[in-house]
């Protein structure tokens, strides 16, 4: 057998380090599949006998479309590890936290290092992706016997799957390899500096335009879930707006708008349509939603999560705590923030929910609602049917609070008592946020109009009874139309996974850097206090539950090359402030 064209100094080493780079996520599997048999005479002549190759493989449309879906593979969604999940992204910013040191923590309070096991496994999960998306778009128009029409559709939907995943790489690493093909042993990109954020940036957005007119605006219920021109548009709006390409988030997100297939998701009812549309009721299957552009779909009893559980999780505590900053971030129901409103009272803690944005309480647990969590704050032990005061007690008989606050969002209460049993659908992008992606952006051009944002944001606000933004209020109440925009964006969007990405952008990393707090010790019973008595709390009483963070700019506004990556390719440099 041949000497391997490798730098490496035999197969062994080679392999080693693959695996724990995640090579074959560039390299191409042939090649992989040779270095993992034996060397006979006329090996490399023959098909491997334990996979299917490139030489029988690329030949019928069902191959091709199963090609298609092991490139949805690498879409976020819920799971116990970052680099897989969504939803877990707001674990590295300021609205929920978990206590217990974790790499969401380690990010979060901004002490952590190029060794964080999740930042080496995010990059290897992206180019896992693209080299499956790279593979396929080398390879599929071998197929024999497919109308032109679905090639160009299957093409299209690897296109923006590959255009997504470096979308997430761009986000956390800055200037990454751009990769287009797969690779073999020794080819020069192994070794190549990365590609300048800018560079990828304009690709990622090109494979987006390049998409889009290939995609349907809807699908069939048995396709239902794939990738659709809405979701091109609307994921150019997004990654358009993170890069301040004002003019360009704008017309992307019209584009949906003109498509005249979505709506907010809503079932008549102002109290519970939000929070329904997180529950089964709201999946993607559920021709009642028009209003879920890109999800991760999940099936009962064949894919499903833990994030009921490890909301509510019975006897631990919350690994989804809310904290006060976002509870805060909830305008009373005139309209104005809790240091302007006459409504606003924090002299028990009910009267913190009331008065207040109904999307609070469809997003907060609050006294009064139905839970599964078992005993809560109350002065038994016994289980509770509804939920009325937090609980601080670790005694292993209900869901204990890490701030006094609990996440009702996503939450289906039948999958509590049970691990891992959610089938609910994981939003990644919807009609929502592409209506506060067009006023955002009109905002920041300085051409938002009242009719703007009776287009956008008065749509999600009267989807759940809330007053009305007029520009004019704003303004005689004092009030600053970037912030109030800013507001209504995490309000909306809270514990879907999109804040920590939306303080980067905004450059409010100092944020990161501050206290998280939860309710004033005062609003815990006497019979309680024992359970918090060693919590600190500031100057206003409230409890002070993590400190010592830290932001240090402008290193934290990206995550460093993981130091196997590193390891790999020395040529790799780090971004500013890391070494």
């Amino acid at each position: 057998m041949k000497k391997e064209n490798t730098p490496y100094k035999n197969r062994r080493s080679f392999l080693r380090e693959a695996t724990s780079y995640g090579l074959s996520s560039i390299i191409a599997m042939p090649a992989l599949s040779a270095l993992l048999s034996g060397c006979s005479k006329d090996f490399l002549d023959r098909q491997p006998l334990d996979a299917i190759t490139d030489v029988s493989f690329w030949e019928t449309e069902e191959q091709l479309k199963l090609a298609v879906n092991g490139c949805y593979a690498y879409l976020k969604g819920k799971s116990e590890t970052l680099q897989d999940s969504f939803v877990d992204l707001e674990r590295c910013g300021d609205n929920i936290i978990y206590p217990p040191l974790s790499d969401y923590l380690s990010i979060s309070t901004g002490n952590f290092d190029y060794n964080l096991s999740v930042i080496n496994n995010e990059w290897v999960k992206q180019y896992a992706g693209i080299r499956r998306c790279n593979h396929f778009l080398q390879n599929y128009e071998k197929a024999k016997g497919v109308k032109p029409e679905l090639l160009a559709r299957y093409a299209a939907e690897v296109r923006f799957l590959r255009a997504h995943y470096y979308s997430f790489l761009i986000l956390f690493f800055g200037d990454v390899p751009l990769i287009t093909k797969t690779l073999n042993i020794g080819d020069p990109e192994l070794m190549a500096v990365q590609t300048p954020r800018a560079e990828v940036l304009n690709f990622v957005l090109q494979e987006l335009d390049a998409a889009a007119p290939s995609l349907p605006p809807t699908y069939t219920a048995v396709d239902s879930g794939r990738i659709t021109r809405g979701a091109a548009l609307g994921w150019k709006a997004k990654i358009a707006l993170f890069f301040q390409k004002w003019d360009v988030a704008e017309v992307a997100a019209k584009a949906v708008m003109n498509l005249g297939v979505y709506s907010l998701y809503s079932n008549g009812n102002t109290a519970t349509s939000y929070k329904e549309l997180f529950t089964y009721k709201g999946k993607i299957t559920n021709t009642a939603n028009k209003e879920t552009i890109l999800a991760r779909p999940y099936l009962a009893n064949v894919s499903e999560h833990n994030l009921s559980r490890e909301s509510w999780v019975p006897d631990q505590v919350s690994r989804f705590s809310i904290t006060k900053s976002l509870v805060d971030t909830y305008l009373c129901s005139d309209g104005k923030p809790i240091d302007k409103s006459a409504l606003y009272s924090e002299n028990t803690y009910a009267a913190i929910f009331q008065n207040r944005d109904p999307r609070m309480i469809q997003t907060v647990l609050s006294p009064g609602t139905a839970w599964e969590g078992k005993d809560d704050g109350d002065q038994d032990s016994n289980p509770n049917a509804i939920f009325n005061l937090p609980k601080w007690d670790a005694d292993k008989k209900g869901t204990v609070t890490g701030t006094g606050y609990y996440n009702l969002k996503y939450v289906e209460p039948t999958a509590v008592g049970v691990y891992n049993k959610d089938a609910n659908d994981i939003h990644l992008l919807r009609y929502a946020e592409v209506l506060l992606t067009y006023a955002e952006a009109r905002m920041e051009q300085g051409t938002l109009t009242q009719a703007d944002l009776d287009d956008t944001i008065n749509k999600l606000r009267t989807r759940v009874g809330m007053v009305q933004m007029k520009i004019t209020d704003l303004n005689v109440w004092g009030m600053d139309l970037r912030t109030e925009i800013r507001r209504e964006r995490r309000v909306e969007l809270a514990l879907e996974g999109h804040r920590y990405f939306d303080m980067l952008r905004w450059q409010q990393g100092n944020l990161l850097a501050e206290d998280v707090k939860g309710i004033k010790k005062s609003l815990v019973p006497a019979y309680n206090q024992v359970y918090i008595a060693t919590i600190p709390t500031d100057a206003q009483g409230y409890l002070i539950i993590n400190s010592g963070r830290k932001f240090t700019a402008p290193k934290n506004y990206l995550w460093p090359v993981p130091l196997p990556q590193k390891d790999l390719n020395p040529n790799l440099i780090q971004p500013e402030g890391w070494k």
